[in-house]
């Protein structure tokens, strides 16, 4: 929402100053950041019944998708940790803290969520899934997923 509160400490402090300057393109993104969490949310709810055909395209497509982001994330953010404590890579002095929190609480924590998303997915499709539809789509979601982050990364957009 642009509040700082808990951030000084474990967040980049470029980012810190964005959202103190209450930059809007940064504050925008804050709050679509808010938004996929509540969707994230109401996907993992989804993913406990059993829905439709169309939502369960749809939920199996989404979980599969949101399964390979979070553990993609948090792996980068481990990854980037380790070399940075190896010595394999460096960062300014004052980033060393912040990268410690990284490796240490957010990497693992995406990663949790994204084992999370898998193994609700998988359950979900598993239970449902006589014509291997499901399955389809959740491995469509999961492939674009990838596919997207390759490519932001890339580009350097992400």
């Amino acid at each position: 929402m642009g509040f700082t509160f808990g951030a000084r400490t474990t967040v980049s402090p470029s980012l810190v100053k964005l959202a103190d300057d209450r930059v809007a393109w940064f504050v925008a993104v804050l709050w679509v950041t808010g938004l996929l969490k509540v969707f994230g949310a109401l996907l993992g709810v989804g993913l406990t019944r059993r829905r439709g055909r169309r939502i369960g395209r749809l939920l199996a497509f989404c979980g599969g998708g949101a399964a390979v982001l979070l553990v993609w994330h948090g792996g980068f953010f481990v990854a980037h940790g380790v070399l940075v404590e190896a010595g394999a890579r460096s960062v300014a002095p004052d980033l060393a803290g912040l990268t410690r929190w990284y490796l240490c609480l957010w990497g693992p924590w995406f990663i949790a969520g994204g084992l999370a998303f898998a193994a609700a997915t998988m359950r979900y499709v598993r239970r449902l899934d006589t014509r291997g539809e499901l399955r389809l789509h959740g491995a469509v979601g999961a492939l674009g997923a990838l596919l997207l982050s390759l490519a932001s990364m890339i580009t350097g957009i992400g």
